[in-house]
């Protein structure tokens, strides 16, 4: 961590200041100077650098001074007291306002190297520290995957299986699967389980602005970057990294994002330094990657580096076994969150949303049901709960299914045939693809038979 610290020195003699920022631009310090405690409070508010280092004596702002400021504009910046006048009643004022240290003049290089590398340790512990708090809050936040189908049971596996390597994933799915969270388990079952998952939502930033947050960028290196930022990258660097709808990224920043996945290092945006991490990358899309190659608005060899494993998360119409517990386990959740005592979903409610399409998937799901146990007055969930936009798309599905019910028992084969393709086409929302696999038969077939029977 040393070659990241950033220090101050404050001094307002010059040979001392310059001679300290030789020294320690020496230990691989990044190092800034200021002549007095308004200068310096100045750089303290702009770039919040890990230490300071004052003198204690100083015109018009003595080291006192400039310490208690510090401590209220930046608290989490250690301060560093040295003074010619070393007397146990200043080291007990400074330690007592806050310093992490006292040095005497004249600095004695071994200290100071020391006193340095105790602080920087400290930064460190204080970081992991931060970090593991991050880390058990994203532990607890992390919903649990629910499912009973056979399609998410063997997706489970797969992912069960690519966890514990170090092979970069592609998820692909409909916006509202849960590809994040397909990710974070992904993560939670890793090696790199106890170091940062940090996800980047692709599209909600620009090329300038995704190249600053996945790279970081040093101070000045555009309007408004008034300090040194590190990238996600950087945050990422043991853990694993999460770029969600990776299509969005274009072309330039898709040979930077190549680089660091080949090589494994990058600059900063305004910076020469280049920087190594180690990150896994997991990925996801909701297009067709293949068709953004064939577009060429997605780079190939990209692609490939991307899509080691790719697992497909297939829409929630595609997987109505999970429809039941999902609905169950946010019923639960929702009631928790919003102290309400609703204990069941009634039948004809259940079988209605089982059936509906779910074109916004887990996400509109959970959307809805949240919205039905809020404006709910009864402690059971019914069909005139629903909300009507999704009701009404409901009624021409139950309408067939409830008139084949009827029919079943009197019907000739043909004429079953014949409903049950209707059934099907309600169902799948007229997806002629989906319907022929349902039907088990192929889209020839199904076509001979729409024409077969007009319909």
């Amino acid at each position: 961590m040393v070659g990241d610290s950033t220090l101050l020195i404050v001094d307002d003699e010059r040979n001392t200041r310059e001679g300290l920022k030789s020294l320690l631009e020496a230990h691989d310090y990044e190092v800034d100077t200021a002549t007095d405690g308004y200068r310096a409070l100045e750089i303290v508010k702009r770039d919040m650098p890990d230490i300071v280092l004052t003198d204690l004596r100083m015109p018009e702002m003595d080291g006192l001074t400039l310490l208690e400021k510090i401590k209220k504009l930046s608290p989490e910046t250690l301060v560093i007291v040295f003074t010619a006048y070393g007397t146990v009643e200043n080291a007990v004022k400074a330690i007592q306002s806050g310093a992490f240290h006292y040095i005497t003049k004249p600095v004695n290089t071994y200290e100071l190297l020391e006193t340095l590398k105790k602080a920087v340790s400290k930064k460190k512990l204080e970081q992991e520290n931060k970090e593991l708090k991050l880390q058990l809050k994203e532990k607890y936040e992390f919903d649990e995957i629910i499912y009973e189908s056979k399609e998410m049971s063997e997706i489970i596996d797969a992912i069960k299986q690519v966890a514990p390597t170090n092979t970069s994933v592609l998820i692909e799915g409909e916006s509202g699967t849960g590809k994040e969270l397909v990710a974070r388990m992904i993560h939670s079952l890793s090696l790199r389980k106890n170091e940062r998952f940090v996800p980047v939502h692709c599209a909600s930033l620009t090329d300038t602005l995704l190249a600053s947050e996945l790279f970081g960028h040093e101070r000045g290196a555009f309007t408004g970057a008034v300090q040194r930022n590190l990238g996600r990258f950087e945050q990422a660097h043991k853990g694993t990294m999460f770029l969600d709808e990776i299509s969005e990224i274009k072309g330039e920043m898709q040979v930077k994002l190549l680089r660091v996945l080949q090589e494994g290092e990058f600059e900063r945006v305004g910076g020469m330094k280049t920087i190594r991490v180690d990150v896994r990358i997991v990925s996801a899309t909701n297009k067709i990657l293949t068709d953004e190659i064939r577009l060429q608005k997605f780079r190939e060899d990209l692609y490939y580096r991307l899509n080691v494993v790719s697992i497909k998360i297939p829409p929630l119409r595609e997987r109505r076994d999970d429809i039941r517990p999902l609905i169950n386990y946010y019923l639960r959740h929702y009631c928790h969150v919003n102290h309400k005592q609703i204990h069941t979903i009634g039948p004809k409610a259940m079988e209605a949303m089982i059936h509906y399409h779910w074109p916004g998937n887990v996400r509109e799901l959970k959307n809805i049901i949240e919205r039905m146990v809020v404006l709910s007055k009864t402690d059971t969930l019914t069909f005139l709960n629903i909300p009507a936009d999704i009701s009404e798309s409901i009624a021409p599905v139950a309408s067939v299914r409830t008139q084949t019910d009827k029919m079943i028992s009197n019907v000739n084969i043909r004429e079953m045939e014949r409903q049950l393709i209707v059934s099907a086409l309600y169902e799948l929302n007229g997806n002629k693809s989906h319907v022929a696999k349902k039907l088990g038969i192929s889209r020839r077939t199904l076509y001979r038979k729409l024409a077969e029977y007009g319909i």
